[in-house]
């Protein structure tokens, strides 16, 4: 199994005559949106109509970049082709990665506000996952397909992937962009998917009133924001002054290893250099220029040069960074999500919420072995700290001065042995505890925080989930998820997984069967509850308790990525699913202990 697949330029949707219909049940099945047609095709494989490429607002080009998203205009003289991938957004990678991570930027085009949706057919009254894709808010798009997880459930629920504005084009920030356009573009954007769902998903035979917003890294870290928005408010769920977005309803949230990156407020020092170096980079910003006519000269440049301005910025930052991200504006995003979810503040009913073992490979520097090297890497990442929150710091992570090399390479059972603080599948000592601070303070903590929130508020639910399958690095799970031409892992975990993840789309509960959970072993490890289902009691922020989602058995193969990156993976025959329940406060060598302490000073992180 390798890292995630670098995303290339697809080809645009093609027009292509065909006869109108309502959503038929024919390779060729179509559907009348109102505004525009589109024909798609049918996979009998897994027996699903699939529908790409379908336009859910308008181009965001000329004059409406750095705009929020608009009704797409209406184009009745022809049905649409829906077959081919759409073409993909504009490609910012994260700073210092080797490619071998393929997360390189690349050449998009800035009209890519499409999505896809696959759908079985005849469907009626169907749940609804809607899909938004991870990559630091700079790459990646709608190219992940479903459709083994829809079979695995028996197609109990439609799926719709969407893509955003990624980089410069979706999170430029500063003071002339909130004058003169729109903070945020591409959570706006992500809004606008959802109302379209709301409006048009009954047409594929979908229910608008049964949403499950899901993601993986930033994917998860939009999902959070996306329920945080407006202050959280649920009356008016998803209302503006702005956009009308009254009508956008979504009961449950599939957060897994939610991205929360630094967040600044828009006009802070950060995001406003970003965007005078992105200006200036384009041949935007010189001395006799007025910051408005900055604005307006990179609304008329030349997509290419800006499409370049905003992958060589995101790639020149530190190690695993990205330079456009959300920022604090006042009106969409009104507080760090620290303290939002703190609050409790949060629109949605109920949250499966889960990170990764090894989260913290591969985005935080592989190379830390001296002392000197690991306080280098703290306070540059942490320069607002005071001296007070180094010295809490090190308390919290007092187990990080094992000697590099003193203790082998191997997975931690989590709640026993070695543990997180200082021992993993990829290090141990200094570079263990550097992948540690990185995975909980980005990914692993906020995960915490948004099972708290809504364990803790009226009327809501949640779940907890650590994914361990190894290798269980960052984006790892993805091939679990999307498993279509997969192996790894096992066919008995993906089932499994994959029923968890489809009974809480379609039955708001992640509880399934213990035969669904063996996943055709008979020895697998599970915790038996009632009426033949496991036991997954729902999170409390008083008693948490996570699902440690791993493997045991079968054949161990080493994997080499980079100098820096190798790893075990299990391959049948011999695997079976090891699922058991774990103390989430004391997991890990006290996660939360540790999670209570990045809460503590996390205005001065800022996140």
């Amino acid at each position: 199994m390798g890292f995630a697949a670098c995303i290339l330029l697809l080809l645009a949707v093609a027009i292509a005559p065909a006869s109108l219909a309502s959503p038929t049940h024919t390779a060729s099945p179509v559907v009348d949106l109102g505004y525009a047609r589109y024909q798609g095709s049918h996979n009998s494989t897994y027996d699903i109509d699939v529908f790409r490429g379908i336009r859910y607002a308008a181009p965001p080009v000329g004059n409406l970049r750095w705009q929020a998203p608009q009704e797409p205009r209406w184009n009745r003289t022809a049905i649409f082709s829906a077959v081919d991938q759409p073409p993909i957004c504009p490609q910012s990678g994260g700073a210092k990665l080797p490619k071998a991570y393929h997360f390189n930027s690349a050449l998009g085009d800035e009209d890519c506000l499409f999505l896809n949706v696959y759908t079985p057919p005849g469907a009626k009254d169907l749940p609804v996952l809607l899909w938004i894709h991870g990559g630091g808010y700079g790459l990646n798009g709608a190219t992940y397909d479903p459709s083994e997880w829809m079979k695995t459930n028996n197609n109990g629920f439609i799926s719709v992937m969407i893509q955003y504005r990624l980089g410069a084009f979706g999170f430029l920030a500063s003071e002339d962009v909130h004058r003169h356009g729109v903070l945020n573009a591409g959570l706006l954007d992500m809004r606008f998917a959802l109302r379209w769902t709301q409006r048009h998903i009954s047409k594929f035979g979908g229910d608008p009133s049964r949403v499950t917003v899901g993601g993986e890294s930033s994917g998860a870290g939009a999902a959070m924001l996306q329920a945080m928005a407006y202050g959280g408010r649920e009356d008016g769920l998803f209302n503006n002054a702005r956009l009308p977005f009254d009508d956008l309803i979504y009961n449950c949230i599939i957060a897994a290893s939610p991205y929360t990156p630094t967040q600044y407020h828009y006009n802070d020092t950060v995001p406003t250099n970003n965007y005078y170096d992105f200006a200036a980079r384009a041949g935007c910003y010189h001395e006799r220029h007025t910051p408005d006519s900055s604005f307006e000269c990179l609304v008329r440049s030349d997509t290419d040069t800006l499409q370049y301005a905003s992958g060589n910025i995101s790639t020149s930052g530190a190690w695993g960074t990205f330079a456009f991200l959300p920022v604090t504006d006042g009106d969409f995003i009104r507080e760090l999500p620290s303290k939002q979810l703190l609050q409790r503040k949060i629109s949605g009913k109920r949250i499966l919420s889960g990170n990764n073992a090894n989260d913290g490979v591969p985005l935080s520097p592989p190379t830390i072995t001296t002392d000197s090297e690991f306080w280098r890497y703290v306070k540059s990442t942490f320069p607002l700290f005071t001296n007070s929150d180094y010295l809490g710091l090190l308390a919290a992570y007092r187990s990080w001065s094992s000697p590099k090399g003193s203790i082998p390479l191997y997975d931690t059972l989590g709640d026993r042995g070695p543990t997180a603080l200082n021992q993993s599948e990829f290090a141990n000592g200094l570079q263990q505890t550097v992948f540690d601070i990185f995975a909980e303070t980005t990914f692993d903590c906020p995960s915490y925080w948004l099972a708290d929130a809504f364990s803790g508020a009226h009327g809501k639910e949640s779940w907890k989930y650590q994914y361990s399958v190894t290798p269980a690095f960052h984006g790892a799970d993805l091939s679990a998820y999307f498993s279509v031409g997969k192996k790894l892992p096992t066919s008995g975990f993906r089932h499994a997984f994959q029923k968890i993840l489809g009974s809480f789309i379609i039955k708001n509960t992640p509880i399934i069967s213990i035969h669904d959970a063996k996943g055709g072993a008979s020895n697998a490890t599970l915790p038996c509850g009632t009426n033949g289902n496991i036991s997954w009691p729902r999170w409390h922020e008083s008693s948490p308790v996570l699902m440690n989602l791993n493997t045991t058995g079968g054949t161990l193969v080493r994997d080499t990525v980079t100098d820096h990156l190798a790893y075990w993976l299990r391959e049948d025959p011999g695997v079976t699913n090891d699922f058991r329940l774990a103390d989430a406060a004391t997991w890990e060598g006290g996660r939360r202990r540790r999670c209570d302490f990045w809460r503590s000073v996390s205005p001065r992180v800022p996140y």
